[in-house]
């Protein structure tokens, strides 16, 4: 096999400079939101004291999940010894720091106080998943910090494989706790499902490879750089693999929910009353995210197009945008069972009643700035750093 050889993005062209020039447009629009936001405060957004979670929480919560998932490629070449995938665990690295660093930026703005966030790293509640998760958000940067390093300096080598199985248990547990913020709410019938932690995991898995598949194809067409499709394929056909997965634990998930009873109207909500949320969970999740992307995924019409491997990426993006924007939002829109069994006769506390909520504009700015800041610190990375091999041509000689 041909040895490899890496280099920076070093890339002239306007395709580059232009699409980095749209980044930093999106990021100033994103900040301007935020402060627009924090000096109005929250009554400016669609964020009521019913829904206290709102589209940049689904933004940030979208990111930080997929960065879990996008170290999965890096996971695959040095823990389960994957010999094509190798050569891309460093570009999968600073793809995952930077998808990290974009759904903590949002998170930050949105608090309106960012500097508080002083104490929450000084201040620690074991009892709080909140506070385990900024661990686990700190513990990432720096394993994957350091993971980077094996993965690039001679000297660091040796540590590869120990930063590589590291990395791999510590993004599971990052998302593990990330799903558990909302599996250890019991007071909402949505969320009380311990299933929601391995399925915010399979789903790392998916949102993390559709967004590694589209940086990847983009920064070899910024560079003019061959890319082969075998790889393609395999990263393609492992992205299918995920989808199903993601769809699986999503019928467990509402079957056990039909199953309890007490759980027939949150049920009955999401699948056929929920008005905006009914449509997200079919069109949206079902339909966009899983029907037609394992369509172009196994069709064998489209067995070498890019285009395609591209679009059913970006419709598995949009698809799980959705899925988590009715697990966010749709869980707190459906009105909490305080007194079980028993009838609410009258309440000025909109107790029984479904909360409202309409997104603003500045609220989806934000989120939308956050994805920019990950992918512009994932191009200037790329620049910077010798995470790309050269040429990703087809192996001939390689056992596959």
């Amino acid at each position: 096999m041909k040895k490899l050889h890496y280099s920076e993005l070093w890339c002239s062209s306007p395709r580059y400079w232009g699409g980095l020039a749209a980044l930093v447009f999106i990021i100033l629009i994103g900040v301007g939101a935020a402060y627009y936001m924090e000096h109005n405060g929250h009554a400016v957004t669609g964020m009521s004291n019913q829904i206290v979670w709102g589209l940049p929480h689904v933004f940030a919560i979208f990111l930080i999940v997929a960065a879990s998932g996008a170290l999965n490629v890096a996971s695959i070449g040095s823990v389960f010894g994957g010999p094509l995938y190798k050569p891309l665990g460093r570009f999968s690295g600073l793809l995952a720091i930077g998808l990290l660093a974009g759904g903590l930026v949002v998170l930050l703005l949105d608090l309106g106080r960012p500097e508080r966030l002083i104490v929450a790293m000084t201040h620690y509640n074991f009892k709080s998943i909140f506070a385990w998760n900024i661990i686990l958000y700190t513990g990432f940067f720096t394993i994957v910090g350091f993971y980077l390093w094996a993965m690039m300096d001679r000297k660091g080598y040796k540590y590869y494989k120990l930063t590589g199985f590291a990395a791999f248990f510590w993004r599971l547990a990052l998302t593990t706790g990330t799903g558990s913020i909302f599996g250890f709410i019991v007071a909402r019938e949505a969320y009380d499902e311990a299933i929601l932690a391995p399925m915010f995991i399979i789903m790392s898995f998916s949102f993390g490879l559709a967004f590694f598949i589209i940086t990847l194809m983009s920064a070899y067409w910024w560079a003019s750089r061959e890319l082969g499709d075998l790889r393609l394929a395999k990263l393609k056909n492992l992205l299918g693999v995920f989808v199903g997965a993601v769809f699986y634990f999503t019928l467990v998930y509402h079957l056990t929910n039909l199953y309890i009873t007490q759980h027939h109207g949150i049920e009955r909500f999401i699948l056929l009353d929920g008005g905006v949320y009914t449509a997200a969970f079919w069109i949206g999740q079902i339909l966009i995210g899983t029907i037609v992307p394992l369509f172009l995924v196994y069709s064998p019409a489209f067995e070498k197009n890019r285009f395609a491997i591209a679009i059913a990426s970006l419709f598995v993006l949009v698809g799980g945008f959705f899925q988590l924007y009715v697990i966010v939002i749709g869980g707190q829109a459906y009105p909490m069972s305080l007194f079980p069994g028993k009838e609410v006769l009258e309440s000025s506390f909109y107790d029984g009643v479904v909360a409202s909520y309409v997104p603003s504009v500045p609220e989806a700015l934000l989120g939308i700035g956050g994805i920019a800041v990950a992918m512009t610190l994932v191009a200037v990375g790329a620049r910077m750093l010798k995470v790309l091999p050269d040429s990703l041509q087809d192996p001939e000689d390689e056992c596959i």
